[in-house]
């Protein structure tokens, strides 16, 4: 680590990096950096996001303990400020800036510091030591804030949805005040979902844990080939568990190798072709191992969906075929040799279907009628839009942005900062606005990596009317509409606020349309039919919303619209430049949708594209 202070305290001769931290947390060492005026130069243990994290749940326990409101809403407030300001934490800390920010006081700002350079704050952990560790369960049900879960747990003792569960079932929570029936049929609601989240992890944390195990297997001398199977494979938004295949001649000795790897935390079945584990990051994971000449229909059985492989068993009973996960036989018993999935497909007179497209919807037909599509590839993307910049809610710089969609082989870059409504977010007034398109065409008058557009995430409100004037929209190159804010409105009420928003000359398309964070919000009350169908009255795009937290528009939508003739857009609503690679996230629900390339309007080069944003606008 390089230490480049003259500071004696901070010599590397003199302490370990551990013991630098730990004395950085007391208040003697804090005093005699601010002396300084910055931070000797370390790295930070926890990132911007994290301490933000932090905050947030120290307001909201702070809130379960009955503390000043006040109290809780200086947290609050701070992690709003980090939350917005442009700066980095590391520039924050080391300029000696933190301390002077609006909202950040000493003791705050002495907290922050320690978080981000220890890892740790006594403060909080004394907090969380006051409550038993299943009552955070409890803030996961929808619209149960912390002052509703401190009267559960003070009032009745409830620490866990078990318990709350039972309560409700007994009809013991109605009874309370501020709760009532309607309210306790919610919460029951909301335990059955939080049951449903907590057993499925997002597709990319699924992929970051498959990956060292698919190494592992498929480079074990033992193996003849590997694969992910099931949801994975078909690239499902959320994951269950990771599937693994793999074939060989010694099977005992790929699954105690399996098994054995470091990152196995429990072994819950273990047998002498399949091992079942649960990973250190709580994830499960099967490795089935089959003899090589089953590999190809255990593959693709084991990928799945059941629904597909129904389809298939049905398939194959037309030709007088049975078809299972071990092989492909005649009626008399008669083995088809089968030397990868291409081979099955072909036997039962279809068309190879890729992975993703095999959810039992419309892919057996497709493969009768020689009309599976031509999928998007992951480096068909020429550049991409609704990007955001330290001026509301990034992380990072025009430049930087820019410079990292260069490194992508992007072409262009659609800069949609959000607009003055979304204050939590630093949202850009006319005035600001327009200071970054200044911006932007001095960049582009550079010639950088890419060409910047000029865009705006403008917020949709309440009545459907846009944060910013239809004149000031019409200026920009593209104009992007989302819902930020109030969402409990009637599905059509919902409906129309959207339909009147893509019906605006200077929109090109809606921001992540049904609102939905997967794993932690449902999408609020929307007909998408009726949505996509003005989208495509309007000549207007849909966007295929990469964040993985969103992939919104679902891939199931996407699919009942690619024969509308509507254009889609892959972009990945990133807020630094590591979010630009989200794309391959959104190239995933594209297809899944059975969507080619020419569907996707970014797959054009920079003045195809530029042409077919300007049809979306009026003249």
């Amino acid at each position: 680590m390089p230490h480049r202070t003259n500071h004696p305290l901070f010599s590397p001769a003199a302490f370990e990096l551990k013991v630098i931290r730990r004395i950085l947390s007391s208040r003697v060492v804090f005093d005699m950096i601010k002396g300084q005026g910055k931070l000797p130069a370390m790295d930070l243990i926890l990132e911007k996001k994290s301490v933000i994290q932090i905050l947030e749940e120290i307001a909201v326990l702070l809130d379960l303990a009955g503390e000043n409101p006040f109290k809780s809403r200086a947290y609050s407030n701070a992690a709003r400020v980090l939350e917005t300001t442009g700066e980095s934490l590391e520039e924050l800390i080391r300029s000696g800036q933190l301390g002077e920010t609006k909202g950040i006081g000493k003791a705050l700002e002495e907290k922050i510091l320690t978080l981000a350079v220890t890892g740790t704050l006594e403060y909080y952990e004394k907090l969380r030591g006051q409550f038993p560790p299943t009552l955070f369960d409890l803030l996961k049900i929808p619209n149960l804030g912390p002052k509703k879960v401190k009267t559960l747990y003070s009032t009745l003792g409830i620490q866990s949805l078990d318990e709350l569960e039972k309560a409700c079932q007994a009809r013991i929570i109605r009874a309370l005040s501020g709760f009532g029936e309607k309210t306790e049929q919610r919460i029951l609601e909301g335990i059955e979902r939080v049951r449903t989240y907590a057993a499925r992890v997002l597709l990319p944390a699924a992929e970051s844990a498959a990956q060292p195990l698919f190494e592992s297997v498929s480079s074990h001398p033992a193996t003849l080939r590997a694969s992910l199977c099931g949801s994975l494979r078909r690239r499902r938004e959320t994951i269950k568990d990771i599937d693994l295949l793999a074939s060989s001649r010694e099977p005992g000795e790929l699954i105690e190798a399996f098994t054995g790897l470091p990152q196995v935390k429990t072994i819950t079945g273990q047998g002498s072709t399949k091992a079942s584990v649960v990973l250190e990051n709580g994830i499960a994971s099967d490795l089935r191992v089959v003899a090589d000449d089953e590999f190809p229909f255990a593959l693709n059985y084991f990928t799945g969906s059941k629904e597909h492989n129904t389809l298939m068993r049905s398939r194959a009973r037309t030709f007088g075929y049975r078809l299972n996960e071990y092989a492909l036989t005649r009626e008399n018993g008669e083995i088809l040799s089968c030397q990868n999935e291409e081979a099955i497909y072909w036997a039962l007179e279809l068309d190879y279907i890729p992975p993703e497209l095999r959810e039992g919807l419309h892919e057996i037909g497709w493969a009768m009628n020689r009309a599976v599509p031509s999928l998007i590839e992951y480096g068909d993307l020429k550049g991409t839009l609704h990007c955001h910049t330290r001026a509301s809610d990034g992380e990072a710089s025009l430049e930087e942005m820019a410079a990292a969609a260069g490194a992508l082989g992007y072409q262009y870059l659609g800069i949609g900062d959000h607009s003055k409504a979304a204050f939590y977010a630093n949202g850009l007034d006319e005035k600001r606005l327009a200071q970054q398109w200044e911006e932007i065409d001095r960049y582009n008058r550079q010639g950088g990596p890419v060409k910047i557009l000029k865009g705006s995430e403008v917020d949709i409100l309440r009545d459907g009317e846009l944060d910013f004037a239809e004149e000031i929209l019409l200026e920009c190159d593209f104009a992007v509409g989302s819902v930020h804010s109030q969402f409990a409105l009637s599905e059509a009420e919902m409906t129309q606020r959207l339909i009147c928003a893509i019906e605006s000359p200077g929109i090109t398309f809606l921001g992540h349309m049904t609102g939905r964070l997967l794993l932690q919000r449902e999408p609020y009350p929307v007909d998408v039919a009726k949505v996509i169908d003005a989208t495509a009255r309007n000549g207007k795009w849909i966007e295929i919303n990469s964040n993985p937290w969103r992939l919104d528009l679902d891939w199931r939508a996407c699919l009942e619209a690619r024969d509308k003739g509507v254009l889609f857009c892959i972009n990945p609503d990133a807020h630094n430049t590591a979010g630009l690679a989200d794309n391959r996230y959104g190239i995933d629900v594209a297809r899944k949708a059975g969507l080619g390339r020419e569907a996707i309007a970014n797959t054009r080069e920079l003045n195809d594209f530029c042409q077919l944003l300007k049809k979306t606008r009026p003249g």
